[in-house]
């Protein structure tokens, strides 16, 4: 009995040993699973989300900048962005390499790239619509296509250096892209892309972007446009460097153009570059030379020191001062105050400058606006280059009297020729109108000048405009009269320092004229600076006739009403503003002060340079001039003015459509019995446009790789060539919009 009992017992340990073992495995497992899915499961699934998901941002679409006719400068457009999936292609590295073949990129960087990211990666970010096209067609696996949104300028390059341009994260670099950026930006979306258990990729979009808002700028296109044709042609015609033209609504500091050469092309940011980008009507200094004398003169009237009929000895064009002599670029004797600023006397400049005294000059060298920003809305303003009175040497305020020792800018020089038109008023410039919310009813802009301060008497600003008007009617500005309106202004010549001597050059200079017309009602102000013109180089000889061209094209399509009788024959006016070209000749040999420093006052301002064949691409972007009218686009702004302006003759040829070439649609028998036979037309058909929006059209021509040509606003009205037509892939498409 005692043997079985013995056996049993054993038996029955072993299973209670088995019992525990069971019970403690079962327990680590218990315990292992509440650890992992309980205690653990934040990190699991972080973990996993990151091996299956991905969060890409989405582009917001950036707010439209409007001109003040409610026309679109910049929009932004849908394009096909091109990404991969790496764990969906078979072959990477060949496939990586057909796509880089096509958008020319390195193979290996994009393959390295790829191979980083196991889920998601770019591979053609906005890219033109015929190459996504021609990507698309190659049925690649793993390579998928994503809505993005591009900016556009549909105007080219006009008004490039105010607009700017944006990066491929469209982010503003330049103007007023980088200006308004927290405005025009917008918030962006998410897009959360998921992988599954089969390498199938899937994605969504968790939040949706929020378009940025509109700027509304002040310039009016027609106007920038004449600006810019005329500036274009004077570089051509003067072979200088760079030049700026600016024109002004004296009353309110509205600028109405803001011109640059050279310039740019913002849609085609991959041929931009640093020398480019500068905008020279805020970022140049240079020495103003006789347009400063409107300065010593008004201030010296202002004070009451000498009045416009006084005479006073020229001395026959020569002064030592301080030991220094100082002469007129020609001989002269006996001038009234009227006189020596008509014939830009550098030795009567320096007389009346002395009455003025160093105190009250500098104080009305401030009052203009000098020495200080003027606060326009565009990167990269300087403030010139002044000193106060304590650093002035004993020759300073000779020198500084005829324009020497002191640097502007040309806005600065706009405003100092705003203040004369504007009864003595100061007017800061504004380029910006306001903002608007992105809504597509339109809205009504108001603008409101700011900073404004009376600078001389209404009683001084008058006279300082008679005498500004003797200056083009028999002084050094002939060549800026007009035809039917009376002009004013006042003609400038700077030699220019050379950086490797440090010394003025003798051959580099600086030509500028700034005036406004009509002189009793001023319309607009306008200043020319052309940098070093080859041959020609005084500002009466090559600035003054620029702003003659501008002028007369910008009044009559302001509808400003003519105060002058116009002459029979233009010959007749052309004979009697005929002056030879050494009695245009102004400013001193002699420079008595210290040369400013060769200043490049922002080396963040953004602007560029004019391509070989800007004189096509200008006159078929002219906008028609029946677009004038309110825009209803989306976003559309109310114009400012809700006048139908004149149509320029220039504008109707640049207006005018290509006539289409001819295709026969049935076979015709030709004149010797020879039959020809309609063969099927290859190429890309023509859509309609008939109808459809400047947005909606771009993104239809686009989307069929053509490239369109917009003339006016509104809805399609006329195309060439005609829908249906067959044209080859980037062929131009010209399209007027209207009411």
């Amino acid at each position: 009995m005692s043997v079985p009992a013995t056996a049993r017992n054993r038996t029955n340990l072993r299973l209670y040993l088995l019992s525990a073992v069971f019970v403690l495995w079962c327990s680590a497992i218990c315990f292992r699973l509440v650890y992992l899915q309980i205690f653990r499961y934040g990190s699991f699934q972080q973990r996993a989300q990151h091996q299956q998901q991905r969060t890409e941002e989405v582009s917001a679409r950036r707010g439209i900048i409007y001109d003040r006719q409610g026309h679109e400068l910049a929009m932004s457009i849908n394009v096909d962005s091109v990404f991969a999936v790496p764990t969906e292609m078979p072959n990477p590295a060949s496939t990586i390499s057909l796509v880089a073949r096509i958008t020319k990129q390195d193979p290996r960087e994009l393959l390295a790239k790829c191979e980083g990211s196991k889920t998601f990666c770019w591979v053609a970010r906005k890219p033109d619509p015929e190459i996504s096209a021609r990507i698309r067609s190659l049925n690649l696996r793993g390579i998928y296509f994503q809505k993005e949104s591009k900016r556009y300028y549909p105007k080219n390059d006009l008004a490039a250096q105010v607009l700017g341009y944006v990066g491929m994260d469209d982010a503003g670099l330049s103007g007023i892209e980088r200006e308004y950026e927290e405005d025009l930006h917008g918030r962006p979306g998410q897009m959360l892309i998921s992988v599954d258990a089969r390498k199938k990729w899937f994605g969504s979009v968790e939040k949706q972007p929020e378009p940025g808002r509109n700027v509304v700028l002040t310039i009016d296109e027609k106007i920038q446009y004449i600006a810019e044709r005329e500036l274009a042609t004077a570089i051509q015609e003067t072979h200088a460097i760079a030049g700026t033209v600016v024109v002004e609504n004296p009353r309110t500091g509205e600028i109405l153009a803001l011109a640059n050469q050279p310039t740019f092309n913002p849609n085609l940011s991959r041929e931009i570059t640093p020398d480019k980008l500068k905008n020279h009507a805020v970022s140049d200094v240079y020495e103003p030379g006789s347009t400063f004398k409107l300065v010593t003169i008004s201030g010296a009237l202002e004070e009451k020191v000498t009045r416009p009929d006084e005479m006073f000895d020229c001395q026959m064009g020569s002064i030592v001062f301080n030991g220094m002599r100082i002469r007129d670029s020609r001989p002269h004797g006996l001038l009234t105050v009227s006189d020596v600023l008509a014939e830009s006397s550098d030795v009567g400049s320096i007389k009346i400058g002395l009455r003025l005294g160093d105190d009250r000059f500098y104080k009305y060298i401030r009052g203009f606006g000098f020495g200080q920003q003027t606060g326009i809305e565009l990167p990269g303003e300087t403030r010139g280059l002044t000193k106060p009175v304590s650093r002035w040497s004993k020759v300073s305020i000779a020198a500084i009297s005829m324009g020497q020792e002191i640097g502007i800018t040309p806005l600065q020089l706009v405003g100092l020729i705003s203040t004369m038109a504007n009864d003595g008023i100061y007017v800061a410039p504004r380029i910006v109108a306001g903002t608007t919310q992105p809504q597509s009813a339109p809205q009504m802009i108001a603008f409101h000048s700011v900073n404004e301060h009376r600078v001389i008497s209404s009683m001084t600003a008058a006279e300082m405009r008679q005498m500004m008007q003797a200056v083009v009617l028999h002084g050094t500005g002939t060549k800026a009269r007009l035809i039917g309106y009376s002009s004013a202004g006042k003609t400038g010549t700077a030699q220019k320092v050379d950086p490797a001597t440090h010394a003025y050059s003798h051959t580099k200079y600086v030509a500028s004229f700034a005036g406004f017309a009509p002189v009793n009602n001023p319309s607009v102000t306008i200043a020319v600076v052309l940098d070093s013109a080859v041959g020609l180089h005084q500002g009466g000889q090559v600035s003054a006739p620029v702003f003659t061209r501008i002028a007369q094209q910008v009044l009559e399509y302001l509808h400003t009403p003519h105060d002058l009788e116009i002459p029979a024959s233009r010959q007749t006016l052309l004979a009697s503003a005929k002056t030879p070209e050494k009695d245009l000749e102004e400013g001193s040999p002699d420079h008595p002060g210290e040369e400013i420093e060769a200043a490049d006052a922002s080396s963040s301002s953004a602007d560029p340079a004019l391509p070989s064949d800007r004189g096509r691409n200008v006159s078929t972007n002219m906008p028609d001039g029946r677009g004038a009218r309110p825009s209803t686009n989306d976003g559309g702004v109310i114009p400012a003015a809700m006048r139908e302006p004149a149509r320029l003759e220039s504008e109707s040829r640049a207006a005018e459509p290509v006539a289409p070439a001819a295709h026969s649609a049935e076979t015709q028998p030709t004149p010797n019995g020879t039959v020809v036979l309609e063969v099927e037309q290859g190429g890309i058909t023509v859509p309609s446009f008939a109808g459809k929006s400047v947005r909606s059209a771009i993104e239809l021509a686009e989307s069929s790789g053509l490239d369109l040509d917009v003339i006016g606003s509104g809805r399609g009205q006329e195309q060439n060539p005609p829908a249906g037509a067959h044209v080859p892939s980037g062929a131009r498409i010209i399209v007027k919009f209207g009411r």
